[in-house]
């Protein structure tokens, strides 16, 4: 399991991805989820993975293969972002359909996997899709800001409840962190290192993005304060009345 948040607002874009895929008692695994490509002052891409880990590897390898080849249509030189969100879902379907043939009577459940990829190209807004484990995808938009991958119902109170499109960027930075606070809390299959990347629309840079771990600094109070401040203001509520009692 996997908890990925993608965000599309008026600033900007954020992305956040934890990196662990296997949780038991005696064995946790920990792969990357969040990718980045693009091409410097022209494009940048982030892709997120969620599901299977076998079919999430070929697909994005297979991305980054046909970049390096520089034959046909690749990320890097899709002409729109949903073009690329296209083509991510064809890798998928394909990838889905050549691994279910290997195995006879598997089911396409067994490898399904989704994607989130946002970013901006020269002369285009920035955007955000959610692709599903079909390759169909829908787009992020101002009423509908965020999306989810994984194990999403943990996190999601939070975000429903303070982020909106017109939020700025370290605001919805902080949302998305005590998102991923409150997933790994509930959820053991859910945990560090966090690899975040926040990108500023039209700036066209490359940001490296920053891999946090349980025992970073701003993570860790945050996470406090926000633990100590859900009870002060529970315990600030008014007490319920009497007949409540009876």
């Amino acid at each position: 399991m996997t908890y990925c948040v993608g965000m599309r607002l008026k600033e900007g874009l954020i992305f956040v991805s934890d990196s662990r895929t296997n949780a038991g008692i005696d064995h946790i695994a920990t792969f990357r989820k969040l990718h980045r490509l693009g091409v410097p002052g022209e494009r940048l891409l982030v892709i997120q993975s969620s599901g299977n880990l076998a079919t999430s590897q070929v697909v994005v390898t297979k991305l980054f293969h046909s970049i390096q080849a520089d034959i046909g249509k690749h990320l890097n030189n899709v002409p729109t972002i949903f073009d690329a969100a296209g083509l991510v879902g064809q890798y998928l379907r394909d990838t889905m359909k050549a691994s279910a043939s290997i195995v006879a009577g598997s089911e396409d459940s067994e490898f399904s996997c989704s994607f989130l990829i946002g970013g901006q190209i020269k002369g285009q807004p920035p955007e955000l899709y959610n692709i599903y484990p079909q390759g169909n995808f829908i787009a992020a938009t101002m009423d509908t800001p965020y999306f989810q991958i994984g194990e999403s119902k943990y996190g999601k109170p939070i975000l429903d409840r303070a982020l909106s499109y017109d939020s700025p960027l370290d605001k919805a930075l902080r949302c998305a962190l005590i998102s991923f606070d409150s997933t790994i809390r509930s959820n053991l299959s859910v945990g560090t290192p966090l690899d975040l990347l926040v990108y500023k629309a039209d700036s066209f840079d490359f940001p490296e993005g920053r891999r946090l771990y349980e025992t970073d600094p701003y993570f860790s109070m945050i996470r406090q304060q926000w633990s100590e401040s859900m009870r002060a203001s529970l315990y600030a509520l008014p007490p319920p009345p009497d007949d409540y009692w009876r």
